[in-house]
């Protein structure tokens, strides 16, 4: 399957106008990237996509652990010192929960990137491809 998929219309912060965002729980892709690519150690990526969507797309420097293992795989977000975590999925609900599970596993200030990878391809790295995901199965949208 392929498609065409509408581009939302952004804010001058790179957010979909319109878009609830919660500054206390998420991050912008814009300064996500910003960060990652100023000083990379100033951010900690983690993945929480499927292997299929992971497979598909990704952002170099992540680390992929799908949302359903981030519970028994928290040990492994390790932040350094005064490093940021930020979780992404596809459009930012599974990041949010795994942001928030974190948070509880000891994890302080873990942030949802608003808008997940789908926001991310639109407002941050159009090189990343954007996608559909639909009853297990993905395919790339242009």
């Amino acid at each position: 399957m392929s498609g065409e998929t509408a581009k939302p219309a952004l804010d001058g912060r790179g957010i979909p106008v319109g878009y609830a965002f919660k500054p206390e729980y998420e991050i912008t892709p814009r300064d996500t990237r910003e960060m990652m690519t100023s000083d990379p150690k100033k951010l900690l990526l983690v993945d929480v996509r499927t292997s299929p969507e992971w497979d598909l797309a990704h952002i170099p420097g992540a680390i992929h652990i799908p949302l359903d293992e981030i519970e028994s795989r928290a040990d492994e977000v390790q932040p350094l010192p005064g490093q940021t975590v930020a979780v992404i999925c596809h459009h930012g609900v599974r990041s949010l929960k795994a942001s928030l599970a974190l948070r509880q596993l000891g994890v302080p200030g873990a942030m949802s990137v608003a808008g997940g990878i789908e926001l991310w391809s639109v407002a941050a790295d159009p090189s990343v491809p954007r996608y559909e995901r639909q009853g297990g199965r993905c395919w790339l949208v242009k």
